[in-house]
């Protein structure tokens, strides 16, 4: 799905007219935005939009973290796709495996390290605690998502 299209979608939820004066906007720009924009055509009549703006300033910079703020934002969090490699197999799995474990256990230790001083959890060790469950859910995500592609398959 193109970008204009998922604004589109987006924006038809709650009408043009309610996204454009909550952005302060023209309607006609929002109108713009959901169309298809390509600056090699002429008679495209659409512009480019807030995402495709986005996804300029992350290739730009290399950064995640603007999609993974959107992400928390949005009420969930931004995993990288694992690169695919097939070499030994049984060598990956054993390493995807142990820093999977790896990873809960330092969530874990985090968590007991935290409680065991003074019985509660304040706000810099919940910061840790959220880094560390962060790391384990994209560990967890990039080991299930190379499974799903058959890395750990030899046949």
């Amino acid at each position: 799905m193109q970008s204009y299209e998922v604004l589109r979608k987006a924006v038809d939820r709650v009408g043009v007219k309610a996204v454009a004066a909550e952005l302060r906007v023209s309607p006609a720009l929002v109108y713009k935005w959901c169309e298809e924009s390509d600056a090699d055509d002429p008679d495209a009549s659409g512009t480019r939009n807030p995402l495709d703006r986005l996804r300029e300033v992350v290739r730009l910079t290399g950064d995640t973290d603007i999609v993974n703020w959107l992400c928390h934002e949005a009420g969930g969090f931004f995993v990288t796709n694992p690169p695919v490699r097939k070499a030994n197999f049984d060598a990956e799995l054993l390493e995807s495996t142990q820093r999977l474990v790896l990873a809960f256990s330092r969530l874990l230790e985090e968590v007991s390290r935290s409680a065991s001083d003074d019985g509660q959890i304040k706000s810099d060790e919940a910061e840790r605690i959220r880094d560390d469950w962060e790391r384990l859910k994209s560990t967890t995500e990039a080991f299930v998502t190379a499974c799903e592609r058959g890395v750990y398959r030899t046949r």
